[in-house]
């Protein structure tokens, strides 16, 4: 995570990288670049109280298996962290309103690890679902790259999609990001000898 002052938005500009989150009552602005990953922002403009995360999920998880997975416990994670930061800063459950970013199919994945893209959309939807949190706007899938800032003090967001094969240092930090996870997953997974 990278703080910086921007003169041209005249703001605090806090930038998340892959697997981080960020929850803030001071008006920054939060900015991200998500390609097959997903941003969420969640947010109550009562309290004006907002945050984001940026996650990956390591693997296919069906809506039906969400909350009983080992790989759908790494978008729990990233969910339930921002949020529990978001009431414990004043925001309440009941008034909190989502926008989710990314998901684009711009990773190179294994066959064996399913619909990794599908998989993180369809998680973050019945997630917020399952919460009550309703989902005001999103920008899902697709083939492109998403540079996103969320402006926390109005929940306005500004987003520019790029093609990834002309800015492809932009995903370094996920694919790097992406090389982590599954790597966590591969250590968890039990050997067995016959």
């Amino acid at each position: 995570m990278y703080r910086f002052h921007s003169h041209k938005l005249k703001k605090t500009v806090i930038m998340l990288m892959a697997g981080e989150y960020f929850a803030t009552q001071n008006g920054e602005v939060l900015y991200t670049v998500v390609g097959s990953c997903v941003a969420t922002c969640i947010y109550d403009m009562e309290r004006k109280v907002a945050g984001m995360n940026h996650f990956l999920l390591p693997g296919m998880v069906r809506a039906d298996e969400m909350l009983s997975c080992e790989v759908g416990r790494y978008g729990m994670f990233a969910m339930e962290l921002l949020i529990g930061e978001l009431i414990r800063l004043g925001a309440r459950r009941e008034r909190l309103q989502a926008k989710l970013f990314g998901g684009g199919n711009v990773l190179r994945f294994r066959s064996t690890d399913g619909d990794v893209t599908g998989s993180n959309i369809r998680f973050a939807k019945k997630f917020l679902e399952l919460e009550g949190i309703p989902t005001v706007k999103e920008n899902l899938g697709g083939n492109n790259g998403r540079k996103i800032l969320f402006f926390t003090d109005t929940d306005r967001v500004l987003l520019k999609r790029f093609d990834i094969k002309k800015e492809r240092r932009f995903f370094q930090d996920e694919e790097a990001y992406r090389g982590r996870v599954f790597q966590k997953r591969l250590e968890k997974s039990p050997v067995i000898l016959f």
